[in-house]
């Protein structure tokens, strides 16, 4: 990520010495500002010896990012302190010079959009949808609308009534509690009320949800049932992408599978998260040889229906055959114990059941026998297929 010091402004910082939200979101918003190639750069001296980490430094510096945010920034290089590369754990000294290329606020005005989403449960507290692949959950620099933030806005107004939570409405991100990929489908809550919000967080923070994953693998994974529990950092070349790494920089993450379905050349897999890692379950299955259908950033490759038996050559599975298939919580509110399950997205749907006829199909062609996997006795009801 380049810096270009020249961007930056008096205006910028404040006679408090933290950055002005709004002064940063108008060079944003200014003739050519969003250029990805001309972010906004701030720089500050440490006149005293704070003997501080530089992402708590940071936080108050730049009060309108979380620590996880400025954390994020740190990791992905866009943090220098005296001109290299630093930690979020670099302790600061007398006459640092900290240089920090930031983000543009995203505007918190979020214009209802009309949009067909599919709610599996709706009150008064929270909603839950079945989101579709390919939509983004909410407002960023390059997506101000088409997404499910603005999906749900319109869908309050002029459906049922309610509002998102407040809790994130300053970064475009009201009553967002956890996301999915824009690629990936199924099931997410999304809080209607702050203290729906702020307890339903705290149970994805204690890892008290259970959610459940539906994938298509390339090949057949041996064992049927395992566990991948292999450290999870930044590539060490390549921006975007997420790697195994054994160093330092990888953080401890735990991926569960179960084989439900052998077909030829592929497997449908059920997978739970013991960690929740960015693009965890995706750079799992690829480093154990297991890419997803579909996933090309991971080694997975893009079929037609012949490919697979079907009847043309449309393609399937665009994007990684990835979907969030079931999500266990309890009521923010009355604390009932609730399930819900998302059915598959077309595409997914379509591409499983090619593969189940062509099993059965060149069985019979070759005089063969189909041999079901024997699935492991789950922990938590079965998915529906």
């Amino acid at each position: 990520m380049a810096l270009d010091p020249q961007r930056e402004s008096p205006p910028l910082i404040s006679e408090a010495g933290t950055v002005d939200r709004d002064a940063l979101f108008a060079l944003y918003d200014d003739a050519g500002a969003s250029d990805e190639d001309r972010p906004v750069a701030v720089s500050f001296t440490l006149s005293h010896d704070l003997n501080k980490r530089l992402d708590r430094y940071l936080v108050d510096r730049v009060p309108f990012l979380s620590r996880t945010s400025l954390q994020r920034l740190i990791d992905e290089d866009a943090v220098l302190v005296n001109g290299r590369v630093a930690k979020a754990s670099t302790k600061l000294r007398l006459g640092d010079v900290v240089v920090a290329t930031l983000p543009p606020p995203p505007s918190s005005e979020i214009p209802p959009e009309e949009m067909d989403l599919d709610i599996l449960f709706e009150d008064s507290e929270m909603i839950v949808i079945n989101k579709r692949p390919g939509l983004i959950v909410h407002p960023a620099r390059s997506h101000k609308s088409g997404t499910l933030i603005n999906g749900l806005a319109w869908h309050f107004q002029h459906r049922t009534s309610g509002q998102l939570s407040d809790v994130g409405k300053e970064f475009a991100r009201p009553g967002v509690v956890h996301r999915l990929d824009k690629h990936t489908s199924g099931v997410m809550v999304a809080a209607k009320t702050d203290t729906a919000h702020w307890r339903l967080g705290k149970q994805f923070e204690m890892r008290q949800t259970h959610k459940r994953y539906l994938a298509i693998v390339e090949g057949h994974p041996e064992p049927l049932v395992d566990l991948i529990d292999l450290p999870l950092g930044k590539h060490p070349t390549i921006r975007e992408k997420y790697a195994v790494r054994h160093d330092e920089t990888g953080k401890p993450s735990q991926t569960f599978y179960r084989v439900l379905e052998n077909y030829l050349g592929y497997s449908l897999v059920e997978l739970e998260l013991r960690t929740g890692r960015t693009h965890q379950i995706r750079v799992h299955l690829s480093h154990i040889g297991y890419p997803l259908l579909g996933d090309d950033m991971y080694g997975g490759s893009h079929i037609c229906e012949r490919d697979i038996g079907g009847p043309s050559d449309a393609p399937l599975m665009s994007r990684q055959a990835l979907h969030a298939a079931y999500l266990g919580l309890r009521h923010p509110i009355s604390n009932e114990a609730m399930t819900f399950q998302a059915p598959l997205h077309a595409d997914m749907q379509r591409t499983v059941d090619l593969l189940r006829t062509h099993r059965f199909q060149r069985a019979i062609e070759s005089g063969g026998t189909v041999v079901s996997v024997p699935r492991s006795k789950p922990t938590h009801p079965p998915i529906d297929l």
